[in-house]
C-alpha cells in the first residue's frame, strides 16, 4: 500500500481514558483532536486524515478520513450497512478480548451451577435450605458460536476446569483450544448435547438473526450467553424461548438496541442476567499499542497486521 503520513488523528473514544495523552506521549508531532461520538461533524471529519473510535458518528460520509481504527473487537460499529468509500483502510484493536470474556462467561456458568442467586434469597430469608447440590462444570458440554480469538479464549476458560468444548463455525476447521470444531449446520444436533450454548461472533450479514426462532426452538434447555453482538439473536424470540423451556436461562451482554431500553421485557424476566456491554473491557495500554503499531505500518507503505476486511466484517 502506498506510504501514508496522517497528522490530524480524531478521537472519538472517550470512554477509555486517557488514551489521548498515551498517544501524545509517543507521537507528539500528531494532532489529536478528542470528541464525544454525538459531537463530532462534518467539519471534524473534514479535518482528520485518521478516526479512532468503536462507532460510525451521525454524518453521512467520511469526509478526509483515510484511515479508520476500531478501538474494540468487532467492527460492525463502524461497516454494517454503512456505506465505506474505496480507499479507507480499516484495522482494530490487537487487544485479545478471550481472556475477559472468558471469565465473564465462566463466571456466569458457575454462579449458575452453584445456584447463587437460590442462595442468595435464602439468605435473605434467613432460610437453611440444602435440598439443591453444586454442579460441577467438568463433563458439562459447551458449544460456542465463534472460534476466533474471543471464543478461543472462552474455551480455554471452559477446558481449565474439565469441561467439553465445541466450536461451531463456517468452515467447521479445526482450532486450537476447543475440543473439536463443527460446521453451523451441525448446530441443532450439536446443540442437544450441550449444556451451555456461547454466541461469540461477530455481526455479519451472515450472523445477523442468526438464533431465529427456528434455532431457538431446537435448543432443548440449553442456557444460553451472549457475548458476541446483540443483533446476531432474534432478540423479540427470546422471551417466548424462555417460557416455554427452550432454554433454561440466558445471560446477555449485548443487545441489538443499546443501552437497552427500559420497555424491552428481559429486563424484569426472571431467567435472564444482563450486564450492560462490559464482558471484554479495552485496557489503555493495549488500545494504545494497537493504533501505533498500525500507524508505524501505515507510515512505512505496509498493510497493518491488524488490518480488517470492510466487506468481510472481521
Amino acid at each position: 500500500m502506498t506510504a501514508l503520513k496522517p497528522k490530524h488523528i480524531l478521537l472519538a473514544a472517550d470512554h477509555i481514558g486517557g488514551l489521548r495523552d498515551a498517544i501524545a506521549v509517543a507521537r507528539p508531532d500528531l494532532e489529536i483532536r478528542t470528541k464525544a461520538l454525538a459531537t463530532v461533524d462534518t467539519a471534524d471529519l473534514a479535518w482528520a486524515e485518521v478516526f479512532v473510535g468503536f462507532r460510525k458518528p451521525a454524518v453521512d460520509g467520511w469526509g478526509s478520513i483515510r484511515w479508520i481504527h476500531s478501538i474494540g473487537a468487532g467492527v460492525d460499529g463502524l461497516v454494517y450497512r454503512k456505506s465505506l468509500p474505496a480507499g479507507i483502510l480499516l484495522t482494530k484493536s490487537g487487544e485479545d478480548f478471550g481472556p475477559a470474556i472468558g471469565e465473564w462467561c465462566l463466571t456466569r456458568a458457575l454462579a449458575e451451577n452453584q445456584f447463587l442467586r437460590e442462595l442468595g434469597a435464602d439468605q435473605r430469608d434467613r432460610r437453611w435450605n440444602r435440598t439443591r447440590e453444586p454442579i460441577l462444570l467438568r463433563g458439562q458440554r459447551v458449544l460456542i458460536l465463534g472460534t476466533g480469538q474471543v471464543g478461543a479464549g472462552i474455551a480455554r476458560a471452559f477446558r481449565g476446569l474439565g469441561a467439553i468444548v465445541v466450536g461451531l463455525s463456517r468452515s467447521g476447521r479445526s482450532v486450537p483450544d476447543f475440543d473439536r470444531v463443527e460446521p453451523t449446520e451441525r448446530f441443532e444436533a450439536e446443540v442437544q448435547e450441550a449444556h451451555w450454548l456461547i454466541l461469540a461472533a461477530p455481526l455479519t450479514e451472515a450472523t445477523r438473526g442468526w438464533l431465529d426462532r427456528d434455532r431457538l426452538a431446537q435448543c432443548g434447555g440449553v442456557y444460553l450467553m451472549n457475548v458476541g453482538r446483540g443483533a446476531v439473536i432474534d432478540e423479540g424470540a427470546l422471551p417466548e424461548a424462555l417460557d416455554r423451556g427452550y432454554l433454561r436461562g440466558a445471560a446477555l451482554d449485548v443487545f441489538e438496541r443499546e443501552p437497552l431500553p427500559p420497555e424491552s421485557p428481559l429486563w424484569d424476566h426472571p431467567l435472564v442476567m444482563i450486564s450492560p456491554h462490559l464482558s471484554g473491557p479495552s485496557t489503555l495500554a493495549a488500545t494504545t499499542a494497537g493504533f501505533l503499531e498500525s500507524l508505524a505500518a501505515i507510515e512505512r507503505g505496509e498493510t497493518p497486521r491488524l488490518a480488517v476486511d470492510p466487506a468481510r466484517g472481521y
